[in-house]
């Protein structure tokens, strides 16, 4: 998915509202300003991504990122450092 679909990115980006605007700020950000220059594995690992709970995704961004799973890791540094 190199070149989301309109309606595909409409429905990531309400995904991505997530009730905490320390969320909502990282993972938009993501995806307006990287998502799509991201190859298909790291797409795939975002969208797998934001069916993680809240607090996971809280836990893993921004509290205690040392505990991030092995097949989120690379994705998560990339929404961090972005």
């Amino acid at each position: 998915m190199k070149n989301a679909t309109f309606k595909e990115k409409q429905r990531l980006q309400w995904q991505c509202r997530r009730g905490m605007l320390e969320l909502d700020y990282l993972l938009e950000r993501f995806l307006h300003q990287h998502y799509e220059k991201q190859p298909a594995a790291v797409q795939a690992a975002f969208r797998q991504l934001l069916r993680e709970t809240d607090p996971l995704l809280f836990r893993w961004l921004i509290a205690a990122p040392e505990d991030v799973p092995d097949k989120y890791s690379q994705l998560l540094a990339l929404i961090r450092i972005h």
